[in-house]
């Protein structure tokens, strides 16, 4: 009996105890002490230069973080004081923090594939290939370590880089191997070229018909294919080339994970997808190998080819996807590539691919069937997105967006149009007009300035080649984009190419172009988010978006501008959680 009245007591003493404990943790207004408080945010980042870019492009010291999302901004002695006991602080020690970077465009995770399943044949600055032998040693090592028969492929090729200033033949792969079936993809992803063991496979031969959209080059005096496929030609031998494995893809995921976090990427928009890679996405998350927001836009110009069945994916329908992957805008395409000769002009290239002088390059499809596809797809709701590098295929696109708002008129659509290299300034008008968002692929000034300059559009069209001031002027919302695989992951880079419009060469093209830092640093954060809808969720440092984040050793907005795209990049931050850190 006595133990029973012990254990009782004991029992009262340690309740009292816990009620004494709690009373004296109440502060003086009656809140809970910062050990029991369960609004104290998981993380506080103090003593830093924070570039919110919030709509007044202001600045502040520290941000704190709760579960993924920002929930206070401003002065470093006011955001400490919301820290609990548990409360990990950041001292960021003077560096700067930007929102995290949207890729707005690019094909993720082709990059990861570079290397292991594809021969890398960049030229400088971003690889070694100088001359077609180049081109033949490295597909003659890969061939060494390859089974006999079993397909061989590499990506990154490019005419106007190299010695000769021609794209590979069948003849220059079959030095390589006759057993082997060869594919090579050029670095814009419009063209390729087969060897003689490939065109064998895919059955074409001197009688095979050009596809619809694409283009078998032939040879003038024989008739025989050379090996250069253009467009839709590409596909007659693609289509026999195996896929890579899950596992290869795996990889490729890890590999590219790591490329892009490093560019402080926390948002990539895949700029083109099917129902097969979304499904393979899902899986990627699922395994815990996607840290990175993806946002995957569909491929083709009827609801059919786009809808995938609701118990598989949930269909490109509204409402599929969570904060980490989801469905974007439709994808299609009006024209190819200018470097490649398949870009759509209004007027001749400067230097023509042959002896035509009023070579324009090439539509895709008529404007009036690209109107029809676009009209079903806004008229069911669809954010479309169009590739047109060339301006005569910017009318064609602006045509068949007019004549879906006139048919169906719709508030806020934000249609897009991919790249709009050679935009017009009348062009750029009528997309303000019209509600139309650019994302420019600015870069190109660096990369291929010097050839758009001397050889593709000569220095009068070339100064104009994405035109970002003339947006700017006009009150357009754009995007800018790398493009990866085409041009290694950087916005930085981008960044750097919008404000400098520097050619490797050294040369400006077209300073009337440039834009202010802030402008290039919207470009791709705030810019980029309210192009895909999600200007209230990301993009910015403020209360209630999610907590993604990039901290740089310099400030872009200080720094040498031509230092810009050399910034380090520290640490890469997505919902609160460090992804990358240098």
């Amino acid at each position: 009996m006595m133990l029973k009245k012990i254990h009782l007591s004991t029992k009262k003493i340690l309740i009292l105890a816990l009620v004494i404990a709690l009373c004296m943790g109440f502060s003086s207004s009656g809140t809970l002490p910062k050990k029991l408080d369960p609004l104290a945010p998981d993380t506080v980042y103090v003593n830093g230069k924070i570039i919110t870019m919030d709509a007044d492009s202001s600045s502040a010291e520290a941000v704190a973080v709760k579960e993924g999302k920002i929930i206070a901004v401003g002065k470093s002695k006011d955001i400490r004081q919301l820290a609990g006991r548990s409360t990990k602080t950041v001292d960021l020690k003077g560096k700067v923090m930007l929102p995290g970077l949207i890729d707005a465009h690019s094909h993720f995770p082709s990059s990861g594939l570079v290397g292991a399943v594809y021969v890398d044949l960049n030229s400088p600055p971003v690889g070694s290939i100088e001359k077609i032998q180049d081109i033949i040693d490295v597909l003659t090592e890969r061939s060494q370590k390859t089974t006999e028969g079993e397909w061989i492929l590499g990506r990154g090729y490019d005419q106007t880089l190299i010695k000769e200033k021609r794209h590979p033949t069948r003849d220059d792969l079959d030095q390589v191997s006759t057993k082997h079936p060869i594919f090579l993809t050029h670095t814009s992803g419009h063209l390729a070229v087969a060897n003689s063991a490939a065109l064998k496979l895919a059955g074409i031969t001197k009688d095979t018909p050009n596809p619809d959209g694409g283009t078998i080059w032939k040879d003038r005096e024989t008739g025989e294919p050379t090996g250069v496929l253009e467009e839709g030609a590409m596909t007659l031998v693609s289509k026999h080339v195996p896929p890579a494995s899950f596992e290869q893809n795996v990889e490729a995921v890890k590999e590219a994970v790591k490329q892009y976090t490093a560019a402080g990427v926390t948002t990539s928009i895949i700029a083109s997808g099917s129902k097969e890679s979304l499904i393979n996405l899902q899986k990627y998350s699922k395994q815990g190998i996607l840290p990175l927001r993806i946002t995957t836009m569909g491929t083709g110009g009827g609801l059919g080819d786009v809808s995938a069945s609701p118990g598989e994916v949930g269909g490109f329908i509204t409402g599929f996807g969570n904060d980490m992957l989801k469905l974007g805008a439709v994808k299609m395409w009006q024209d190819g590539s200018i470097q490649g000769y398949t870009g759509y002009l209004s007027k001749p290239y400067h230097v023509p691919p042959g002896d035509d002088p009023d070579y324009r390059g090439h539509p895709l499809q008529s404007r009036e069937k690209l109107a029809e596809r676009v009209t079903e797809l806004h008229k069911n709701g669809y954010q479309v997105a169009i590739h047109g590098n060339g301006d005569a295929a910017i009318d064609d696109i602006l045509y068949a967006f007019r004549k879906a708002q006139e048919a169906f008129p719709r508030k806020d659509a934000r249609h897009r149009i991919e790249h709009a290299q050679m935009a017009r300034e009348d062009q750029l008008d009528e997309m303000k007009e019209l509600g139309i968002t650019p994302s420019f692929y600015v870069s190109h000034t660096f990369f291929w300035g010097d050839q758009h300059w001397e050889t593709f559009m000569g220095p009068e069209r070339a100064a104009r080649m994405s035109p970002l001031n003339s947006a700017v002027k006009r009150g357009i919302r754009f995007s800018i984009h790398l493009d990866t695989p085409v041009t290694p992951m950087s916005p930085l880079q981008g960044v750097w190419s919008a404000v400098n419009r520097t050619a490797r060469s050294g040369e400006v093209i077209g300073p009337e172009q440039r834009v202010t830092r802030m402008e290039a640093l919207r470009a791709v954060t705030i810019d980029a988010a309210w192009q895909n809808f999600e200007e209230n969720i990301k993009g910015s440092i403020e209360q209630g978006k999610y907590a993604d984040f990039v901290i740089l050793e310099e400030n872009p907005l200080t720094v040498d501008p031509m230092k810009i795209k050399d910034i380090n990049i520290l640490e890469t931050i997505i919902n609160g959680d460090t992804v990358y850190k240098k």
